[in-house]
Formats: structure tokens, C-alpha cells, sequence
């Protein structure tokens, strides 16, 4: 399949540069094994959703309470995503505008916080995020971050090293999620700590999102005052974000989101999140999160086996770490790993690993994840061939004629599981 008849026939002559643009982008999502952990492919009606009328029209407020006027097929979009979304994770009220899971985490923080408050999140080199605490972002900047990290020896979360922090910098919320940690996260003990402290727990379940609605990893709507998400990355939707809470709390989230940091909602995007909810409601989508895990656990198993280093020795999720500290003399950087993988015809991102010698910039680490190529329908089998693929790229050492033998091999079986049928 190649871009939509209506695009060639109005984008390929009014801006031929930016079709040129999306067609080699489009050659290079079906000619290359995705394995960045927070993507995904959205369904072709997702996708058809987003480039729908619905982008034309300006929606400030929320459904039945606009500032615009006719919004009436808006506020049917709208109403049916939060029904949906709020029916997935068994949430009582929803927001489904912020633009991105960094602007729902923002809007929830300062529900909860005023500045110079002091708030507790995972360390960004230890598999955190930016909006998590770290210096180089708002949520370090308008409020004072704290990190804990992962156990020395087992690079797994320390719940005892956790509670000690919170109880002694006392803040006034605790963030649990992360963005690169390969193992369950126990929320109700999160939860604990940070009601033993009065504090708020605030969940950033992005990259998890799918297992949670398929019901293959722990909840944490019971456990946290608010719970934030991406709609992409394992929830296989339209990129933006959303806001889960109790019907007590909506009020705030919902005033923060608009007017306090955003103004216009993206009713297309809106729509699209709908149809993806939609999706994940369907027995199906348990079954693809159900192989989303066993082609994790397939492909970290193969990569231990030749001899890679994972960070907690495996994984229980989507994802895996790989220590690249490990592999050979210790020299091949994250950065060398992408770099040479990429050229192979394999997308992955560097990544910091705990205790972190390298710049985030060069890294001694890549993160790798399979919902995009589960998506595809690769399952077990394949797992064994892209380890091995992994294995030989970066045994060349970026090795030119070597490394496209390989990304024609790759082209081959990415052949064999197009991403959207014609």
C-alpha cells in the first residue's frame, strides 16, 4: 500500500517536497523492523480519522460547555472517548484533550502542586522520564525534583529506598511509571508510601498503557490521585494523551488542561483516540498484548543467549535495556549501536543505563521494544531472527557491505508482514 489516492492526487501536486517527504518515510516504516519502544503503528482508521474534517473545527471548553459555537458533533466525539476510555481502565472520569502525555502530567502537577513544591520521580538515567522530576524540564524547573533510583546490584525498583526518600524530603507527590524499566511496577505499594507521607501518588503509565487495558499488568487507578497516559505506544492509538481520576477530581484536571495550559482541543486527534479506544476494547487487542509480551520475553531470552547483557536480566513488559558495557571490550557506545543498527534497517534509540558513565548524548545502552513489529503480526520465531540480526549488525562494528547484506535480509521478512493491507 502506498499513500491514499486522494493525497497523490492533491499533496503530490501542491507540495511535491513534502509528499517526496512522506513517501520515503512511509518506504522507511515498511522497509525497517521498529523497535523503539514508544512506537507503534495506528490502524489505518485511526489514521483516516486524524486527517478528517474534524480538524477544522475550534472547540475551546469542554462538551456541552463550549465558547464556540456549533460544536454539537464535537461533543458526540468527545463524550464517546471518555465513555470509552473511562470503560477500558474501569476509571470513573477522564480527560481526553492534552496534546501529549507531557502536558497531561503538567496539568495533574499543578493540580496538586503549587511552585518550589517538592516532588519524588525515578531518575531519568535510571528508565524515568523528563517531566518526572528532571532539572532540564518544567516538572524540575517549576517544582523541586527529587529522584530515587533502581537497586545497585538488581536494577530493580527499591520500594524500601523509596519510602525512606518520601518520608524524608515529605513531598507532595510521589510519581510512579517510567519509560525504560523492563519490569512490574507494584503501584498498590506505591500507593502505601505515599499515603504514609500525605502524599499524592501520581501515575505515568504511558508506556504501559496497552498491558494495563488488557489486563496484563496491575492497574493503578485504584492506588493514584491521578493517573496520566499517552494514547501511542502500547495503546496503539493517535499520539496525544490523557487523564484518569475519580469523578471528585475531574474538575481540577479538567480546569488545568483548559485554560490553564492548552487552549484549542485537536478534535481530530479527539476522534482518533475514540477509535483506538474502541480497538482496545475488542478481544483482539488482549491477544496482541498478550504477544507483545511473549515476543519480549522470546527476543530478550535469544539476545541473552548470544551473549548481550539485559539490565535485570530480562523483562516482564514490552521492552528490554540492553548494557552495552558488557558486550565485547565495553567500548560500543548506545550511540555506535544505533547508529549501526539503523543502517542495518533497525530502528532503535540509545539509551542510559543505571549508573550511567556516558553522556545521555553517546549512552552505554539501547532500549528495545516489539509492539510495532507484533503490530506487523511477527511473533516467536521472528523474535529468534531479529536478535540474531541485532547481534550481527553490531558485531560488525559498522562494517558498510556487511551491515547492508544485512538491512537487504531485513527488508525481506519486513516484506513478508506489510504494514497495512491494500
Amino acid at each position: 500500500m502506498t499513500a491514499s489516492t486522494s493525497l497523490k492526487k492533491t499533496l503530490a501536486s501542491q507540495d511535491p517536497e513534502v509528499f517526496a517527504s512522506i513517501q520515503r518515510e512511509w518506504t522507511r516504516e515498511e522497509d525497517g523492523l521498529e523497535l523503539i519502544a514508544s512506537e507503534n503503528y495506528a490502524s489505518a482508521a485511526v489514521m483516516e480519522t486524524q486527517g478528517s474534517i474534524l480538524t477544522n473545527k475550534y472547540a475551546e471548553g469542554y462538551p456541552g460547555k463550549r465558547y464556540y459555537g456549533g460544536c454539537e458533533f464535537v461533543d458526540e466525539v468527545e463524550a464517546l472517548a471518555i465513555r470509552r476510555v473511562c470503560q477500558i481502565f474501569k476509571a470513573e472520569a477522564a480527560n481526553v484533550q492534552p496534546h501529549s502525555g507531557s502536558q497531561a502530567n503538567m496539568a495533574v502537577y499543578m493540580a496538586l502542586m503549587a511552585p518550589g513544591d517538592t516532588l519524588v520521580g525515578m531518575n531519568l538515567s535510571h528508565g524515568g522520564h523528563l517531566t518526572h522530576g528532571s532539572s532540564a524540564n518544567f516538572s524540575g524547573k517549576l517544582f523541586k525534583g527529587i529522584s530515587y533510583g533502581l537497586h545497585p546490584e538488581t536494577h530493580r525498583l527499591d520500594y524500601d529506598q523509596i519510602r525512606d526518600l518520601v518520608r524524608k524530603e515529605r513531598p507532595k507527590v510521589l510519581v510512579a511509571g517510567a519509560s525504560a524499566y523492563p519490569r512490574i511496577i507494584d503501584f498498590d505499594i506505591m500507593g502505601q508510601i505515599a499515603r504514609e507521607s500525605e502524599a499524592h501518588l501520581v501515575v505515568d503509565m504511558a508506556h504501559i498503557a496497552g498491558l494495563v487495558a488488557a489486563g496484563l499488568h496491575p492497574t493503578p487507578i485504584p492506588h493514584a490521585t491521578y493517573t496520566t497516559s499517552t494514547t501511542h505506544k502500547t495503546l496503539r492509538g493517535p499520539r496525544g494523551g490523557i487523564i484518569l481520576c475519580s469523578q471528585e477530581r475531574i474538575k481540577a484536571a479538567n480546569s488545568l488542561i483548559f485554560p490553564g495550559i492548552q487552549g484549542g482541543p485537536l478534535m481530530h486527534i479527539i476522534a482518533a483516540k475514540a477509535v483506538a479506544f474502541q480497538e482496545a476494547l475488542t478481544p483482539q487487542f488482549v491477544d496482541y498484548q498478550k504477544q507483545v509480551i511473549s515476543n519480549a520475553k522470546s527476543l530478550a531470552q535469544e539476545l541473552m543467549e548470544l551473549g548481550f547483557k539485559l539490565v535485570t536480566d530480562g523483562t516482564e513488559n514490552h521492552l528490554m535495556l540492553v548494557d552495552l558495557t558488557a558486550t565485547g571490550d565495553g567500548s560500543i557506545s548506545g550511540k555506535d549501536a544505533e547508529t549501526w543498527l539503523d543502517q542495518s534497517g533497525i530502528t532503535v534509540n540509545k539509551n542510559t543505563i543505571p549508573n550511567e558513565k556516558r553522556s545521555p548524548f553517546v549512552t552505554s545502552g539501547i532500549r528495545i521494544g516489539v509492539p510495532a513489529i507484533t503490530t506487523r503480526g511477527m511473533g516467536n520465531s521472528e523474535m529468534k531472527q531479529v536478535a540474531h540480526w541485532i547481534h550481527q549488525s553490531i558485531e560488525t562494528r559498522g562494517d558498510t557491505e556487511k551491515l547492508k547484506k544485512i538491512r537487504g535480509e531485513v527488508r525481506e521478512m519486513c516484506h513478508r508482514f506489510p504494514l497495512y493491507s491494500t
